[in-house]
Order: structure tokens, then C-alpha cells, then sequence
């Protein structure tokens, strides 16, 4: 493949990674619950129990939130219980669909940064409940149902442009490809932390009057449209190539040709030793090994996913009880409008995925890894394919979680800025737990069958929140 083709393909690439950036950017609509619940609330007389398992139907699912609009904006009569619940359902159900389309695609697109890529796309839907609140409240004055009608919209909009755009390309295989990827995905951490502080600044600053806040909405979308900046680079460098593409192909070095072509050589060869090894020994085939390819039922029949499971259980199942009663807690430590600690810990939550993603990597040393096999577990994940260990994903799985108890104790003291330090303490540690579990299960069970994978391990998100926010906080506050 010559060199214009190569830069066409990677520029197609990071203009799908572009695309999903923006899904994931309106795709956490599940974390916007305290927004609009006080008004459910008021509006169908509900205790707070039956609140609760409203939440758990939007965590387990244009049409749930347009309803929902319908109902809050009084268009309509209050619907029954029953049918708010399906309809909660379908409007939280559209996440995972964006979810698991954009994850899987950019993980196989960049499978030697899957901490990064991670990060970054889970990091924005951390920053997504603080844009949608920020935007809702510079422009109307924190209207509920202005707020479910953005849910509506946006949202089908923006998934709309991402279909044509987002899709599988060819993994780069050259040294100088790797690098350019890292050089990348440095602007877009960038990129995103600018976003995250911009919004930090507008939660602390407020909104001034009507100028102000259409000057904040515009120059945030501009941040979000920066991104854009490395496609068309790399759609210009393309076009420059093939401009020149004679003269560059004379110049291109010989050795620089003969290291691709046995790279090709030693991938052909790879993927078909074992095809040979097949057919020169018959035996019965053995399970897959940790970092192997593993079916769904193979990996359930393994202690590390079930380890992976109730640790991830445990860590979104309380994060998603205090993010879905923030409405509730706010009012009991005095706090009426509570939009300020909503976008905070979606914030820090960014802050906190963005960091997993990337701070491993900083902690990575080169090793020589000797005596792997089947029987090590879950801490297998601190090595990657390229022979490199340091710090182990999950002992920051561990270390969040922990840090996430001492934000729930700061919360229970009820003392003047508690509120503020734990939403702060929260935010962040859900935050890595959602970002770290990712490329675990992928470097754990392998990509073939990662998307099942990935959406068995989301279950969590419902089942967490039946638990710890539909039961017991639910049953507590009534109580």
C-alpha cells in the first residue's frame, strides 16, 4: 500500500474517532437523571422509592425522552407508573446502543492505545451531563423540560452524522504510524481537558445575562468542533502525497520498504501458524488462555470475570445511587438547585476517566516477561502484548474504589462544603471505574467477541442501580 493510501485510510480513521468523540459527548444522557427527577416527582406524587425505580428504567433503556418532555411540559396528563417506566426504559436504553458502536469500532481502529482510547471516549461522556446541564442552563434558565427536549434531539442529530463517518479501518502496522497516533491522541487529551475546565469555570462564574451565556453555548461548541483539526490535517498531508506521490515514492528508503514488506511477511505467517499447527497435530482443543480470544461462555466460566463483574458492581451500583439521588441529597444539606453538583461530578468524572486512560501509561516500564501462562489471573492485565508491565489496571480499579468510600463519608458528614469535596471525590473515582474496566476485559478475554463482552459487563449499570439506588436508598429515605 503506498503512502497516499495510507494517509487517506488514517484520515478516515480519525475522522470516524472525531465522530465518536461527538456520540460519546451526547451520549450521557443516563447521568442527567436529578435534573428533571424533582419534577417527575412533584408532578406524578411519588414517594421516594417509586422515584428510584423510575431511575433504575432509564438505566436499563427519541421517542423515551420526547415523552418524558411531554409529561414534564405538561403538554400531556401524567402517564401511569407503569408506562413512564417503559418509557424511561427506552429513552436510557439508546446509551448502549451508542456506547458499544462507538467503543468497539475505535478499539479495534487503535488496538495498541486502548487506554487512551478509553479515556478519552469515556471521558466525554463524563463531560456530556455537563454540557447538556451547562447548555440547558445558560440558555433556559434550567427548564426541565426544555432540558428532556435536548435529550430528544440532539442526541438523534448527532448519531445521524456519526453513521456515515464512524467504521473499521486497517490497523497501522509502521513504527511512524504509532507515533502519529500518540502525537494525536495527546491533542485530543488536550483538546478535552480545555473543555472540561471551560465548563468548570462556567459552573463557578454563572450566568451573567443573555449575551454571556450565548457567547459561552458558542464558544463551546466551537471546542467540540476543534477536534476536527486532525482529520483535516491528515486529509491535507494525504492530498500533498498524492501530489507528489512519483517523486516521494523515488525518494522512499529502501530499507524503510523492505522492514514493511517483512512485517507483512511475518503477519501472513503468523496468522497462518495456527492453521499448520491444526492440521499437523490433532488434539483436543484447550480453553484460551488469559489475553486470548474468548467467547462469552468461556469467559463466564472463568473466576477473573466474575471478579471483574462484582468489582465493577459494586463500584457503578453506589456511584449510580448517589448520581441519581443528588436531587434528594442536595435538598437535605440545603442545597434547592442542585445543576452546580450534577455538572461537577460529571466534570471530575472526565477528569478521572482521561486519567486512567493516560496516566498508565506514564507508569509503564519495559520488562521481560517470563513464565506466563494459563494459571495467572486478573493481575495478568498489567502486561500488554508488546512484553511492557507496570502498574496493573486493576489496582486502580481497587484504589478508586476505596477513594469512592471516603467520598460517600464526606457526603454523610453534612458539614458546610462536604457536598462540594464529595461530589469532587465521587465523580472522579466512578469516573476511572468506568475507564479502567474497559481495556481489562479486553486485554483479559481478547477483542473478537469484545462487544458481547462489553455490554454482559454493563449490566451492571441496572442491576447496580436496582441495588444500591432502587432498594436501598429508596427503601432509607422513605423510611
Amino acid at each position: 500500500m503506498g503512502y497516499h493510501e495510507t494517509y487517506s485510510l488514517n484520515a478516515w480513521k480519525w475522522l470516524g474517532f472525531v465522530s465518536a468523540v461527538w456520540v460519546q459527548a451526547i451520549s450521557g444522557n443516563n447521568y442527567t437523571f436529578s435534573n428533571y427527577s424533582d419534577a417527575i416527582k412533584t408532578l406524578m406524587n411519588l414517594t421516594q422509592l417509586e422515584l428510584n425505580n423510575l431511575s433504575v428504567a432509564k438505566d436499563i433503556g427519541l421517542i423515551g425522552y420526547g415523552v418524558q418532555w411531554l409529561v414534564v411540559s405538561q403538554k400531556i396528563q401524567p402517564l401511569p407508573y407503569w408506562q413512564m417506566c417503559i418509557f424511561l426504559c427506552m429513552g436510557g436504553n439508546s446509551t448502549t446502543w451508542m456506547n458499544t458502536a462507538v467503543l468497539v469500532t475505535c478499539i479495534r481502529n487503535f488496538r495498541r492505545n486502548r487506554g487512551p482510547v478509553s479515556g478519552i471516549l469515556k471521558g466525554y461522556v463524563g463531560l456530556s451531563t455537563a454540557i447538556f446541564t451547562d447548555i440547558c442552563s445558560a440558555l433556559f434558565s434550567d427548564n426541565p423540560a426544555k432540558f428532556l427536549i435536548m435529550l430528544s434531539v440532539i442526541p438523534f442529530a448527532v448519531c445521524l452524522t456519526a453513521f456515515f463517518f464512524l467504521r473499521e479501518t486497517p490497523q497501522s502496522v509502521s513504527v511512524a504510524a504509532e507515533k502519529e497516533e500518540a502525537r494525536y491522541f495527546a491533542i485530543f487529551n488536550i483538546v478535552a481537558v480545555v473543555v472540561a475546565f471551560y465548563l468548570l469555570a462556567y459552573d463557578f462564574i454563572g450566568s451573567t445575562n443573555q449575551v454571556f451565556s450565548l457567547v459561552f453555548v458558542i464558544t463551546l461548541l466551537v471546542l467540540l468542533a476543534s477536534p476536527l483539526a486532525v482529520p483535516v490535517y491528515s486529509f491535507c498531508k494525504s492530498w500533498r502525497l498524492a501530489r507528489f506521490a512519483p517523486d516521494v515514492e523515488r525518494r522512499e528508503p529502501l530499507l524503510e520498504q523492505e522492514a514493511n514488506a517483512a512485517a507483512e511477511r511475518n503477519e501472513v505467517i503468523n496468522d497462518e501458524t495456527p492453521v499448520a499447527v491444526e492440521e499437523a497435530v490433532v488434539v483436543e482443543k484447550s480453553r484460551p488462555v488469559l489475553g486470548e480470544d474468548h467467547t462469552i461462555f468461556e469467559a463466564m466460566g472463568t473466576w477473573d470475570f466474575w471478579l471483574l463483574f462484582v468489582s465493577f458492581l459494586c463500584g457503578v451500583g453506589t456511584g449510580l445511587a448517589v448520581m441519581n439521588n443528588m436531587a434528594q441529597i442536595g435538598l437535605a444539606l440545603g442545597h434547592a438547585d442542585v445543576s452546580f453538583f450534577v455538572s461537577l461530578i460529571s466534570i471530575w468524572g472526565f477528569f478521572g476517566r482521561i486519567t486512567s486512560g493516560s496516566v498508565r501509561n506514564i507508569f509503564s516500564r519495559s520488562l521481560h516477561v517470563l513464565g506466563i501462562s494459563g494459571s495467572n489471573h486478573i493481575l495478568i492485565s498489567c502486561w500488554n502484548c508488546s512484553g511492557k508491565a507496570g502498574t496493573p489496571r486493576p489496582l486502580w480499579n481497587a484504589a478508586s474504589q476505596i477513594l469512592m468510600a471516603v467520598g460517600f463519608l464526606v457526603m454523610a458528614l453534612a458539614m458546610p462544603g462536604c457536598l462540594y469535596i464529595g461530589s469532587i471525590i465521587v465523580g472522579a473515582c466512578y469516573g476511572v471505574r468506568l475507564a479502567v474496566s474497559v481495556p481489562v476485559a479486553s486485554e483479559l478475554f481478547g477483542l473478537k467477541y469484545y462487544g458481547l463482552l462489553y455490554n454482559v459487563l454493563i449490566l451492571n449499570l441496572p442491576i447496580g442501580s436496582f441495588l444500591f439506588s432502587g432498594l436501598l436508598a429508596g427503601y432509607l429515605y422513605d423510611a
